[in-house]
């Protein structure tokens, strides 16, 4: 069966498309092919998916053939993909690196919650000073810390609720000789509501729940949606949304705090399209083995 024949079986039965999500964030290719990779190479074992299927993939959420290629060849150079070429087909599986990344993520979505109910009272503190020639280390540690729930106390000082091992971003910047690393508490004298709303935006993080609820919700329920476009949308926007939501501790938020409801909706419509899109995805994609380098 050719790749249009499988398209053509594989709709067949429903004619539904994927929430565009009006007014909702323009969601990047990058973003939907991890989102891809993840939902359905990550745990197929060491193996690469041929290019047509990825861009038949990504077409079902408005993707165009040229966009993915370009895309492909980008996440090859930053050492995201590998390509593999056999006949006159090309193929891309993960790298070691891409890997980690989509581990790391998959914990973030479906393991730990967006609202932050158990926290013990501790805080990590991470001081750094850099050269000032260090300006990509410099923009690579904030955007790893932003990622790891951390927020800037000051200039070179960031706070984040917990105990966080921060041991394995350090040492892969290098910067080992140039942070300290603190576990504390914090002392009474210390009004933490005023230093939450004084560190991280809440309103702005409140509002990206919001939307993200608003945009969603009227699809619960739906049997007309494509499953497979519809699940590759819905992780790559709640990845967006929970990627700078640090998690702080549900105590000092506002008490009508929007993140558990919103995330009420996205494992309620993830779990109503995941399996049917995987079902979709099984026929659709050809894959072949990683060969030995």
């Amino acid at each position: 069966m050719t790749l249009s024949e499988v398209n053509s079986h594989v709709n067949d039965g429903y004619n539904g498309t994927a929430p565009d999500s009006p007014g909702g964030p323009q969601l990047r290719p990058q973003s939907l092919l991890l989102a891809f990779f993840g939902d359905h190479v990550l745990e197929e074992g060491p193996v690469c998916v041929y290019s047509g299927s990825i861009i038949d993939v990504l077409g079902r959420v408005g993707v165009g053939e040229q966009a993915v290629r370009s895309t492909l060849t980008r996440m090859v150079g930053r050492g995201l993909l590998q390509r593999q070429r056999q006949g006159r087909r090309m193929y891309f599986g993960l790298t070691p690196h891409a890997t980690q990344i989509l581990h790391d993520g998959r914990t973030r979505v479906w393991e730990t919650s967006a609202v932050n109910d158990d926290w013990d009272g501790t805080w990590t503190l991470l001081g750094f000073s850099l050269p000032e020639a260090w300006q990509r280390q410099r923009h690579d540690l904030r955007s790893r810390l932003t990622w790891s729930g951390f927020g800037p106390l000051y200039s070179g000082l960031w706070i984040a609720p917990g105990r966080v091992d921060v041991s394995e971003i350090v040492a892969e910047l290098g910067i080992a000789a140039h942070v300290k690393i603190f576990h504390a508490c914090a002392d009474a004298a210390t009004d933490v509501d005023v230093m939450i709303r004084d560190t991280w935006d809440l309103e702005t993080i409140a509002a990206r729940y919001i939307a993200f609820e608003n945009r969603w919700i009227s699809h619960v329920g739906d049997t007309t949606l494509d499953p497979l476009a519809t699940h590759l949308r819905l992780v790559a926007e709640w990845l967006g949304t929970i990627r700078t939501d640090p998690r702080l501790p549900v105590r000092h938020l506002p008490p009508d705090w929007p993140a558990r409801s919103a995330e009420k909706t996205f494992r309620r419509l993830a779990e109503q399209t995941g399996e049917p899109g995987r079902r979709v995805a099984a026929e659709l994609l050809e894959t072949t083995p990683v060969q030995p380098s």
